[in-house]
């Protein structure tokens, strides 16, 4: 019966991926890639969709039914390690819950790390997070979005890429003739690889991204805790004290950061609920979407 359940939610999320249109994050050549068999594989063990192999990049949107005036929408980068996606939990099932209040939701698959599709591996999910912004920015009229309340939220390893584009920016490593914002307004980040740091890690997050010696210059480029300014978008957090992946102190080092720096910002930390919940923490009847969007409403973005 279990495996039964699994499977039928298993359709359910892959279906409501397909019911979408995945489009290519860059209309031309993908920059910073090399000529490679595309090897992009779907799974669904265990019990969770599951993408891996990613040289591809692409963006699906996702449109909400109700209105909201506010005209706010969320750039989402799912979890995985910078190993896999985890697409389905902590990324269409994420767009739904945003899409049920008005919020238009672009669900991103961004390329994992790999010498083999592209020259360096660690700018290439950056890259396309920032493709994701400026996509999402120069198509605003057409999603009837305003272009000053694109927001992002990021799951884990999907957390690191997030708070990587909100601490860096302004550097652009994409093509951008118009110059626009490659700023997110807001960020959202649950459970997030922060920290690069041999003490906090997750080490096969920074593996994956920057090798296993990077230097000491490298693992602090890539600890976004350290990389806070005052511009930093305001940010929610959220967060399990039990989480054996990814240390909750991450999380903390970030919040902390962001008050230091004068950045609004807000924290969430359950007593448990482990790593890679998703949508729903089991072990307590709080809901970190309420919350979120309690947040999201104290802000004008909702």
């Amino acid at each position: 019966m279990k495996k039964i359940l699994l499977s039928l939610l298993l359709i359910s999320s892959i279906m409501k991926i397909q019911a979408q249109t995945e489009t290519a994050l860059y209309p031309d050549a993908i920059p910073n890639s090399k000529p490679a068999e595309n090897k992009e594989k779907h799974s669904t063990e265990p019990g969770i969709l599951i993408i891996s192999d990613i040289s591809i990049p692409t963006y699906t949107v996702f449109q909400p039914k109700v209105k909201n005036d506010k005209k706010s929408a969320v750039v989402i980068f799912p979890g995985g390690g910078y190993f896999i996606t985890a697409s389905g939990h902590e990324g269409s099932d994420i767009a739904k819950s945003f899409n049920e209040v008005g919020i238009t939701a672009i669900l991103i698959k961004y390329r994992i790390p790999s010498d083999r599709t592209m020259p360096n591996r660690e700018i290439g999910p950056l890259q396309d997070a920032q493709q994701a912004m400026l996509i999402t920015r120069e198509n605003a009229d057409k999603w009837n979005i305003d272009p000053n309340k694109i927001g992002i939220i990021g799951f884990s390893a999907g957390g690191h890429l997030a708070s990587t584009l909100g601490t860096h920016y302004t550097e652009s490593l994409i093509a951008n003739p118009m110059n626009t914002s490659l700023r997110p307004d807001f960020m959202i980040l649950g459970y997030p690889v922060i920290s690069f740091q041999d003490s906090l890690t997750h080490m096969g997050s920074r593996d994956n991204l920057i090798g296993k010696n990077p230097s000491k210059e490298k693992k602090d480029f890539y600890s976004n805790e350290l990389q806070v300014t005052k511009n930093t978008p305001p940010s929610f957090l959220f967060h399990a004290s039990d989480d054996g992946a990814v240390p909750v102190m991450n999380s903390v080092l970030f919040y902390e950061s962001c008050l230091k720096k004068g950045v609004k910002a807000e924290l969430h930390i359950y007593q448990n609920g482990e790593h890679g919940f998703g949508l729903i923490n089991k072990t307590t009847k709080d809901l970190w979407m309420e919350s979120c969007r309690n947040w999201m409403r104290h802000n004008g973005w909702l």
